[in-house]
């Protein structure tokens, strides 16, 4: 029988897994910024996280005197965290162009300079990369830039030693003192710059997981998005996951805290804590709400029949395609329903398409709906030589048809969209009573997040990796 582990390794385990979790959602942890109070932790076992983060997810950490940065690798297009201002709105192509420029500027900075110098320093660098500014005397323009500059502030680069990066918005004339960190400025940008041709190359040369190959990239789609489908995976990626998610579910709830949910469709990895995502679902605000209303009527009126696992005869589905104008039809009734008595925004109940487009880019980002077209399954967005094939010729799960033939247009609902059908409370009704009108009819806070199975995924059912026996790691 094993030893127990002492008081002092479960400690120790303890305090290397909240390092490395706190790594995982702010790879870049500064000595005296937000979590400063956890900057020791990381420290004192550096050398451990260092060999952990390499040997699991293929990232590079340095841990220097005043910071951490956790260089993490990309995943490929439509996969990436975006960056939001304060406001919550997404970062715009413009936005990203400021913030490239001025980190293009401040890795030589001098260690201290004046707000209106380093907008020079902007324009001038926008010269020489071929970039066409606006006005920067635009009030948009000028908003645009403070957005990318407060970004900068947040990460440790910049320190407003006097004045405050708003006066770049608020008054052209305003001026700051700016103390500038060279030091975090040069560990910020971790993508294969120098090697790439353009943006596309970039987006697709940072997914490459390099020697790691099917392990690396399998391991860090589990960690970053919120549920990784088959579909998502070559089939070199599906039958490294299914002979080893067992364990690898083990593994990372050791290193970091996280439970496999396992199921026929694929694997999402989940946060107990709900500390290490940047996506709160369901969550509050018109947008979340009607998202999480949203889905419910697709995963009742769309379920497929004969949906499991092949292994016992069923069909393995990993998307049904959505219906055109349904999406649209549902929305309209949530509005009637639940939206004008809820305080919805307004803005959203005028402008019904925005809200369209906001929910569906909500589900879109949790991965419970889906663009139809090709997959990486099909070979897109796989990085040059990478190898796509199952080794020795090893027979994997078919995930040809598995969302249906939505065409390569429209919508597609996800498995994992199932988890979250709702249930709205109703008070009894006693058998003569009429139904009651539109009028009465529970707000949406009333929703209940109802923690559903996928829709194939049955407790007797096999998972992927039930069909076929794990084996060892190499």
């Amino acid at each position: 029988m094993a030893a127990l582990p002492s008081a002092y390794d479960v400690a120790l385990a303890a305090e290397r897994r909240a390092a490395a979790r706190l790594l995982l959602a702010h790879p870049l942890v500064t000595s005296n910024g937000p979590h400063a109070d956890a900057f020791p932790l990381i420290r004192r076992h550096a050398d451990w996280l260092a060999q952990r983060f390499q040997q699991v997810l293929g990232y590079r950490l340095l841990v220097e005197a005043s910071y951490a940065r956790l260089f993490k690798a990309g995943l490929g297009a439509a996969a990436g965290h975006r960056l939001v201002r304060s406001t919550g709105t997404p970062f715009t192509p413009r936005t990203y162009a400021y913030l490239a420029l001025a980190l293009s500027v401040l890795v030589t900075a001098p260690e201290q300079l004046l707000l209106s110098q380093l907008v020079a320093d902007l324009r001038a660098a926008a010269v020489d990369a071929g970039l066409e500014l606006a006005d920067t005397g635009r009030q948009v323009e000028k908003r645009t830039m403070a957005a990318a500059l407060r970004q900068l502030v947040e990460w440790g680069v910049l320190s407003e030693t006097e004045g405050s990066i708003g006066a770049v918005a608020d008054d052209s004339a305003a001026e700051a003192l700016l103390t500038v960190d060279r030091d975090i400025a040069r560990v910020v940008v971790a993508g294969p710059l120098a090697a790439s041709r353009d943006g596309a190359d970039l987006v697709l040369r940072a997914a490459d997981p390099g020697f790691g190959g099917p392990r690396t990239y399998v391991r860090r789609r589990l960690v970053e998005t919120p549920v990784v489908h088959l579909d998502d995976l070559t089939a070199a990626e599906r039958e490294w996951l299914r002979t080893r998610q067992r364990r690898e579910a083990q593994a990372f709830s050791e290193l970091l805290g996280l439970e496999a949910e396992i199921r026929a469709e694929g694997v999402a990895m989940v946060d107990p804590d709900d500390e290490l995502s940047d996506l709160h679902f369901p969550g509050t605000g018109t947008v979340a709400q009607a998202a999480l209303l949203l889905v419910d009527r697709p995963v009742r009126q769309l379920r497929p029949e004969d949906a499991g696992h092949p292994a016992v005869g069923g069909r393995l589905t990993i998307g049904v395609p959505i219906p055109p104008g349904l999406v649209d039809e549902i929305l309209h009734d949530l509005i009637e329903a639940y939206g004008r008595r809820s305080n919805w925004q307004r803005g959203y109940l005028d402008d019904r398409a925005a809200l369209s487009s906001d929910v569906l880019e909500l589900l879109t980002r949790m991965r419970l709906v889906a663009p139809a077209g090709p997959l990486r399954a099909d070979g897109q967005g796989v990085p040059p030589e990478y190898g796509t094939d199952a080794a020795d010729g090893r027979s994997v799960t078919d995930v040809a048809a598995a969302r249906g033939h939505a065409g390569g247009h429209g919508l597609v609902l996800l498995a994992a969209a199932a988890r979250y059908a709702t249930t709205v409370s109703l008070p009894a009704r006693k058998p003569d009573q009429p139904p009651p009108d539109r009028a009465d009819r529970p707000s949406a806070d009333h929703a209940d997040h109802a923690a559903r199975p996928l829709p194939d995924a049955r407790a007797d059912q096999p998972s992927a990796d039930d069909a076929r026996q794990e084996e060892p790691s190499p």
